[in-house]
């Protein structure tokens, strides 16, 4: 596959998952059920989960391979994962924004409507899966041999799988609020539009990002592993036990998994 599709695909599939999530708006008659939920929300922090580990962290590592020895050539995948975690804590707590089932604003005080702060949750959580993305790509594209086009497929398509039910959770809720289905239909898409973005962002200043792509792999990694373990699951479970969150994970990772040793 050239590397022109290969960008293509990279760009347009993750993004092609929200807009198919978000589509639901039309086709379901009323808003998802609360296990169901759960079970797609869990299914999301396994695909997250198994992205950064298998797609980003251990690349991260093999990638460091050439720079470092022996023990230390973990030193990029601790730095750049840590990292990747106070840098969504800060995102998280200088932008104003509330979660589908939080009852509480979180960030600073904002007199935006309850709308903008849902989706501006959404919104936040999408970087570091673009920033992914991106990464994979301009590594690709500078001749990083050891990310194939297969990899970065296999991340697109995880991506993808994943943005899917996160769109449909996104889009449904805000015509609860009281909008109309076209309206949560584009907010539930837009707010995965950050992804082409800031994927585009990172395959620009890829000349200038190469030399410190082993810590950008695993700062994406650990971006997204914020996510799962500050919201995708404690949402999942909400104060209450349920089996069908761990089920959804187990599915997610699985299936990643699987996906990056078919395409990789």
């Amino acid at each position: 596959m050239n590397k022109e599709l290969a960008l293509i695909i990279g760009l347009v599939i993750p993004f092609l998952g929200t807009m198919l999530g978000a589509a639901m708006v039309y086709i379901l008659k009323k808003e998802i059920s609360i296990g169901i939920k759960k079970l797609l929300l869990g299914f999301a922090s396994g695909v997250m989960v198994s992205a950064a580990v298998w797609s980003l962290l251990i690349p991260s590592i093999d990638m460091a391979s050439g720079l470092y020895t022996g023990a230390l050539k973990m030193i990029p995948a601790v730095v750049g994962f840590f990292i990747g975690i106070l840098f969504l804590y800060l995102l998280d707590n200088v932008t104003p924004h509330q979660h589908i089932r939080g009852s509480e604003p979180e960030g600073p005080k904002s007199a935006i409507s309850k709308t903008t702060k849902l989706f501006l949750a959404v919104t936040i959580h999408n970087i570091p899966e673009g920033m992914a993305m991106g990464i994979i790509l301009a590594a690709f594209l500078t001749g990083e041999t050891s990310i194939t086009t297969g990899a970065a497929i296999s991340l697109a398509i995880g991506i993808a799988i994943q943005n899917f039910p996160e769109g449909a959770i996104v889009s449904m809720p805000f015509e609860v609020e009281g909008n109309s289905r076209t309206k949560s239909f584009i907010l539930g898409m837009l707010s995965g539009l950050v992804e082409p973005v800031a994927a585009v962002l990172m395959i620009l200043l890829k000349d200038i990002l190469m030399p410190i792509m082993p810590y950008l792999l695993s700062f994406a990694s650990g971006a997204m592993i914020y996510v799962v373990i500050e919201e995708l699951l404690p949402e999942s479970y909400d104060n209450k036990h349920s089996n069908m969150p761990t089920f959804g994970f187990a599915f997610g990772f699985i299936l990643m998994m699987v996906l990056d040793v078919i395409f990789g």
